[in-house]
């Protein structure tokens, strides 16, 4: 496609044209999207405000390095499924990646962020292929012929499905175990539904299954099936399965009720009961007065799920640097401010106290001030001593962070690192030290964000294809 002719100074005035947002009273109201989709009209003429730069910052700050000026050319003209095609070149889950991805990547890298208008690429992405889909224009799924080579594919998330698919369409027989009920991991898990909606995820499983990929769920390996089981029926193990354990402060009173991680938070607030595991069928009851611990985005989902609780009459985050340290994106901190969230800085939990039938009522809470940076670069918290204070809680959420699970990692037999994460030779090529076990994802880069680690599994999943072929 030729690019279109450009009017730099012409285009540098052109107003911004963001994708819309549903007001903050409606938007509590329900665990509808929050980000509304542009219209043709709009998405057109947010497209024309790209420059085409030469260089092409945005393309290379994907993770994935989708075209991201030639889309918006062709949506310019009018070619909205040409436009969208351009992103499943590169990328096997975008309608997903335009939702979570963070505003760090392609937005960030745009030349019109200079003037503080950068394009809206994201959204942009989202509009197209969400229409794409919607009006059948994708492509039908097809696979090679068979080569009678059957992988095993531990995990359903964003990785294993990514080289579920790129393993299908190559020919191979690929199953993918999944330990929840239902299959895509913490897309389904651990993102709420205002951020992405369960039917976008759904969708994509159902193209899957139709493609001939296998599910089998409710299956945990290490558990309901051995490595062994594995080797018997499989050429080759891949292994996607993130980092699913929660880091826990191991603080006096953790097991008092009213304490709970974020992903069993997030699955029973917003997700059918009839896909939870049946430890989290009951009820959720929390009460009105909801805290929140840690300062990543899993912490912004926390406390926007608790606002949209119909008792919640404070839903508030307690995080032991200031503001600016905080890891949240930024578009996840703004949107729980405006829903209501209040922020307290420079507290550590100490003690979480609870009543004779040991129900949370209270959290202590340290005081701390900014040091020296850490390894991170950011500046330690340090208590202040003889400095804490108590505040009356019905419910607290842990969202430290995740870690893997040494149980299942020491169940493979693979070497890790320092940290528990799975060794590889490469990211590239994601072989373990075991023959035939691959890796990739945040089992191997460590909790991250979706888009590096799916372009790990894009890469490993052409390695697998070629160990498949020579085995």
């Amino acid at each position: 496609m030729n690019k279109p002719k450009i009017n730099l100074k012409k285009r540098l005035q052109l107003a911004p044209h963001p994708a819309p947002e549903r007001p903050v009273a409606e938007r509590l109201r329900d665990f509808g999207a929050v980000r509304l989709l542009h219209s043709p009209e709009e998405a057109r003429a947010e497209a024309a405000r790209c420059l085409h730069c030469p260089t092409a910052p945005c393309q290379q700050a994907c993770p994935l390095h989708n075209d991201i000026p030639r889309a918006l050319g062709l949506l310019e003209r009018g070619e909205f499924t040409e436009a969208a095609l351009v992103y499943y070149e590169t990328s096997h889950l975008p309608e997903i990646y335009s939702r979570v991805c963070p505003e760090q990547f392609c937005q960030a890298a745009c030349t019109l962020g200079k003037r503080g208008k950068p394009i809206d690429t994201r959204a942009i992405e989202a509009f197209l292929t969400t229409t794409l889909r919607r009006t059948d224009g994708l492509p039908a799924a097809q696979a090679a012929a068979p080569t009678g080579k059957h992988v095993a594919i531990v995990g359903s998330g964003p990785a294993g499905l990514t080289v579920a698919e790129i393993l299908t369409r190559k020919g191979h027989t690929a199953t993918i175990y999944e330990q929840f009920p239902q299959p895509g991991g913490l897309m389904v898990y651990g993102i709420p539904k205002f951020k992405l909606e369960l039917e976008i995820v759904t969708a994509k499983i159902a193209r899957l299954k139709e493609l001939g990929v296998r599910f089998r769920c409710n299956t945990r390996i290490g558990v309901d099936l051995t490595l062994d089981d594995l080797r018997a029926e499989h050429d080759a193990i891949f292994i996607g399965v993130g980092t699913p354990v929660h880091y826990r402060p191991g603080l006096p009173g953790e097991e008092l009720t009213g304490v709970y991680e974020a992903t069993e938070f997030l699955s029973r607030a917003n997700l059918p009961t009839e896909i939870l595991p049946l430890p989290w069928q009951a009820p959720l009851e929390i009460g009105s007065r909801i805290h929140v611990l840690g300062g990543g985005s899993t912490a912004m989902d926390c406390l926007r799920t608790a606002l949209r609780l119909p008792q919640t009459t404070e839903a508030a985050c307690y995080y032991r640097r200031s503001a600016e340290q905080m890891p949240s994106d930024e578009g996840s901190y703004r949107h729980a401010l405006e829903e209501g969230a209040a922020f307290t800085w420079l507290a550590s939990p100490l003690e979480f106290v609870g009543d004779e039938h040991d129900a949370l009522t209270a959290i202590r809470y340290q005081r701390m001030q900014l040091g020296e940076p850490d390894q991170s670069g950011r500046r330690r918290p340090l208590p202040i001593p003889g400095e804490t204070f108590t505040v009356p809680a019905d419910a607290v959420i842990l969202a430290f962070g995740y870690r893997p699970d040494p149980d299942f990692t020491a169940h493979l037999g693979v070497a890790t690192e320092r940290w528990g994460t799975i060794k590889v030779e490469t990211r590239e090529n994601g072989q373990t030290s075991v023959p035939g076990i691959f890796a990739a994802g945040d089992i191997v880069r460590g909790a991250d964000l979706l888009a590096p680690a799916v372009a790990d599994a894009a890469h490993v999943a052409e390695a697998l294809d070629a160990y498949l072929r020579a085995s």
